[in-house]
């Protein structure tokens, strides 16, 4: 959504803000983190330091869950008949995006909250997450404050041992969110005292003790692979993971070679349980292959869930009018989720010759090289192009081997497709260019087999 340029609730100098109204999760799976994550109705001013909500109506819906929850600021005194000529046109408008059998009798009754953290509350609610759950954030936030605001170390180690159990997965994770946020706000002296205590954490809890053991086995297990190098089959990687010292390296090598996790895989797995004559060891490597499968399922599915949130963020942008200036205002909110999404649904409108997506695309994609210039796909496919001969070009894929992935052979492959059928409307220097590409692109996907496969 683009930014509007608004008086400060505080001191009324103009400041701007990302105002938006109707969350609508059916259509956009993006909204619930906007509007739970403090993104949207958000300010933040210079001149005074305010820093907090925008008074503005509000109206939130989700079919799954069958919500349909309004907010308006006591502050805006806006009386309940001027609310519903509000509400009216908006629920007329996500109704109407709703297929016939999802248009239930929720839509009829919204439900009306008188405080913003109410309907917050409601919200995470239908999620499973209690109002228990909430206090118990809030109290890892107080914590967090504590120990910033602590005189020295042996004042934080005395808060830790006061309840040890308060540091687990969840503390930690928050922990490293506000220290990315405060870094990428500029408090760089905060970003710096927080890392020299998440180094006390990790020593002083034995929650912190568990991460430091992960992320040796992550260690150990990147070096197993690395060592192997092209001689990496999906035979050696069964090995390595039958051989693995424990559930730790197990989880390690699972995370970092998804790819080759495959159909095939698990078929050897099970020929080496079937083929084991011991009953025991037989045992213990169908408790193997279930965990793994637990794994990859349990990964494949958080790949997913991430891929869909950064579709529904990438659909609001572009239903927006000036989609070029909405991702311009929505920057900071392009990760690596985002940035595959973006390539995955240009790759499919390219297949499909979806002209008008295509062109909506193109201006994300526009400003985003205005932004960071070019992908870092495009700058190593024009350094592969520039290469001549089979030889020099095996070797300069190599040694970008890193930056090849699937994000790249879906760029590449993107491209090659918007010359297919087009072949009479190319310049011979055109049609030049894109046989060099279909070189590169058979070549990593001979470099990929060698390397994965065996």
């Amino acid at each position: 959504m683009p930014q509007q340029q608004i008086p400060c609730p505080q001191c009324r100098q103009p400041v701007a803000a990302n105002i938006e109204q109707l969350f609508d999760v059916s259509v956009d799976p993006g909204a619930k983190q906007r509007l739970l994550g403090n993104v949207s109705n958000v300010a933040n001013c210079q001149t005074c330091g305010y820093a907090g909500q925008i008074p503005t109506p509000v109206i939130y819906h989700d079919n799954e869950n069958e919500l349909l929850l309004t907010f308006f600021p006591p502050e805006l005194a806006i009386p309940v008949n001027e609310q519903e000529q509000i509400v009216g046109p908006q629920i007329k408008k996500l109704t109407d995006k709703l297929p016939p059998e999802k248009r239930k009798g929720y839509l009829l009754n919204p439900q009306t909250f008188f405080t913003y953290e109410s309907m917050v509350e409601r919200i995470l609610g239908a999620d499973g997450i209690t109002p228990e759950m909430i206090k118990a954030q809030k109290d890892r936030v107080g914590l967090i404050e504590n120990l910033l605001t602590a005189k020295d170390d042996e004042a934080r180690k005395a808060l830790i041992k006061e309840d040890e159990s308060l540091f687990d997965d969840q503390f930690f994770a928050l922990f490293g969110q506000l220290g990315q946020a405060a870094a990428a706000q500029g408090q760089g002296e905060t970003a710096e005292q927080m890392k020299a205590i998440e180094k006390l954490l990790l020593d002083e809890t034995a929650y912190g003790q568990e991460i430091q053991a992960s992320m040796k086995e992550m260690e150990a297990a990147a070096q197993s692979l690395q060592e192997l190098g092209e001689g990496l089959t999906r035979e050696k990687l069964l090995d390595l993971i039958l051989d693995a010292p424990n559930e730790a390296r197990e989880q390690a090598y699972v995370s970092m070679a998804r790819q080759g996790l495959d159909y095939e895989f698990f078929q050897l797995l099970t020929n080496r349980a079937e083929a084991e004559t011991d009953d025991e060891k037989r045992g213990q490597i169908e408790a193997t292959r279930d965990r793994i499968l637990t794994m990859v399922n349990e990964i494949d599915k958080q790949m997913e869930a991430r891929l869909q949130q950064a579709q529904g963020f990438l659909n609001s942008l572009l239903e927006q009018e000036d989609i070029a200036g909405a991702t311009q205002a929505n920057l900071q909110n392009f990760d690596q989720n985002v940035v595959q999404a973006l390539e995955v649904m240009l790759h499919k409108a390219t297949e499909e010759k979806d002209e008008a997506l295509l062109a909506k695309l193109q201006q994300v994609v526009a400003v985003l090289q205005q932004a960071s210039g070019p992908m870092p796909e495009y700058e190593i496919i024009e350094k592969l192009l520039s290469v001549e001969g089979d030889e020099a070009l095996d070797k300069a894929i190599a040694e970008n081997e890193e930056k090849i992935d699937d994000n790249f052979l879906k760029t590449l492959s993107g491209i090659i497709a918007q010359s297919q059928g087009q072949e009479e409307k190319l310049s011979s220097q055109d049609k030049e260019m894109f046989g060099k590409m279909e070189q590169v692109y058979n070549a990593v996907l001979r470099f990929n087999m060698k390397k994965n496969m065996g």
